[in-house]
């Protein structure tokens, strides 16, 4: 397994405690090259095309807001710009309301995906990440649609880095604020696995290399305040640590 981090200078690659720069082509042919010093700025580990988001895939979450089990995955995208990294702030706009976290294992996608069957799926995977599905659960609300109420700036914490090599058939999911646990649970719970999502995602839209699946959030979600930290953390990949702020404007 190697985690590669996304630096102002390039990819870094950390395998047995060694950072090496990558050479070559992150979605194409690659190879650990020179060694190099721990990167001191982590940016945000790929600037995708679109983040395709999963609603309802934990059984415990659906049941904390009230609803039915979907027959099939619900999907929803929040926009690019929406991404920050680890260590930026979240920023809670003004008159929302109700601004909240949820956890949840990340996809990236590492080579184009059209129509794609199960067993395919899986080899367009380049690896794994953190998101923080970050919601206006109140203007969600409001307005029965997802756009709006996900689709802020700062709205998409993700990251730290890249994982490969990884299983995603039992990996913990944990969400803590303020050091506090607040989700935790397992990607052996998804009612969709990895593989059924993208093949479903890619009978609808075509997945290209960078791109964004994030699994859904299992329960525990709940608001944040100014002040607040948040984390997600993967088995595996790491913690993805952001704090919060209310937006200047």
């Amino acid at each position: 397994m190697a985690r590669i981090y996304r630096t102002p200078t390039g990819y870094v690659v950390e395998d047995g405690g060694a950072h090496r720069a990558l050479e070559g082509d992150l979605f194409g042919h690659w190879r650990a090259g020179a060694e190099v010093a721990a990167p001191e700025t982590i940016l945000a580990p790929v600037l995708p095309s679109k983040i395709v988001c999963i609603g309802l895939n934990y059984k415990d979450h659906a049941a904390e807001q009230g609803k039915p089990l979907p027959a099939e995955p619900l999907l929803f995208l929040k926009p690019s710009s929406a991404i920050i990294a680890a260590g930026e702030a979240i920023e809670l706009p003004a008159d929302v309301g109700r601004v909240d976290y949820e956890s949840e294992l990340a996809v990236v996608i590492g080579r184009r995906a059209t129509r794609v069957t199960e067993a395919e799926a899986l080899s367009h995977v380049l690896g794994l990440t953190c998101m923080n599905d970050v919601t206006a659960r109140d203007l969600q609300k409001k307005d029965a649609r997802y756009t709006r109420a996900k689709g802020f700036d700062t709205f998409a914490p993700l990251g730290p880095c890249i994982a490969t090599g990884l299983s995603t058939d039992d990996l913990s999911v944990t969400g803590l604020v303020n050091g506090q646990v607040r989700q935790q649970s397992s990607t052996r719970e998804l009612i969709f696995p990895v593989a059924t999502l993208i093949a479903y995602i890619s009978r609808i839209m075509t997945l290209l290399p960078g791109d964004i699946v994030s699994t859904g959030t299992p329960a525990g979600i709940g608001p944040l305040q100014a002040g607040d930290e948040v984390v997600v953390r993967v088995q595996g990949v790491g913690e993805l640590r952001n704090s919060v702020r209310r937006s200047p404007s």
